[in-house]
């Protein structure tokens, strides 16, 4: 089952960080169809935060369609994001692990690491996708 964790520091609105951690646990694959979520009052009380809260992030993941809720029992898991590349992702995980102990080790913080990760994707994909693009005729 997810274990909700929130960012104090984030500008992110509360019930937003806990639809986007459901939405990568199920891209992941740690939430599965048919998997339930953690009950509204027990998120509520572990996190310290509203109850409506955890319900506004519910209702958000419904509309969605990934998540339905079954009055009187819970909410659960109805389909997944997870791509095709599911199976690969154990691997490139241990490898992360890894790599965040030697990010750790040479002293970076979690910020550190978040900039370093954000800033190289951003600058892969955009090499990724320039080279993709057709050189235009001048």
């Amino acid at each position: 089952m997810i274990e909700f964790v929130l960012d104090g520091r984030s500008k992110v609105n509360t019930y937003v960080q806990l639809i986007q951690q459901v939405k990568q646990a199920l891209r992941v694959g740690l939430l599965t169809a048919g998997d339930q979520l953690p009950k509204v009052r027990d998120v509520a009380q572990s996190l310290a935060i509203n109850p409506n809260t955890v319900l506004k992030a519910y209702r958000e993941l419904e509309i969605e369609g990934l998540v339905e809720g079954r009055p009187g029992v819970g909410t659960f898991v109805r389909d997944s994001v997870a791509g095709s590349s599911l199976a690969d992702q154990a691997e490139l995980r241990e490898e992360l692990v890894a790599w965040l102990h030697r990010a750790r080790a040479a002293g970076l913080t979690p910020e550190d690491v978040t900039a370093l990760v954000e800033t190289t994707m951003r600058a892969a994909l955009a090499a990724e996708s320039s080279r993709a693009e057709p050189a235009s005729a001048g």
